[in-house]
């Protein structure tokens, strides 16, 4: 049985699909952003849901990629010019992280 959005996964979407490249949002600050939910309930939206929008651009709060999608995203990240740590396997969230507004 294939789920369908709810109304929390809509608005996760949402929000994901208005951060600009080059940008990132912790999934924790999706949802502090939307008031609702936390870090684990937007993950889990972006597991079931996310592949039609910028998925990429959601990570953890320590700028590492998704989980599972590393390679794919670091691609995604450089080809958007996203600022990356030094180490170039996480993003510089000081730098890329997005507040939600314009």
């Amino acid at each position: 049985m294939l789920l369908e959005p709810d109304e929390f996964a809509e608005l996760v979407l949402d929000v994901v699909e208005r951060i600009p490249p080059g940008r990132v949002m912790s999934y924790g600050d999706v949802a502090e952003l939307l008031g609702r939910g936390g870090p684990r309930q937007v993950g889990r939206v972006m597991a079931l849901w996310g592949g039609g929008v910028p998925w990429w651009r959601v990570i953890r709060a320590d700028g590492g990629p998704p989980p599972g999608h590393e390679a794919r995203a670091l691609e995604r990240y450089r080809a958007e010019g996203t600022p990356l740590r030094a180490d170039g396997t996480r993003v510089d969230m000081a730098r890329a992280r997005w507040d939600g507004v314009g």
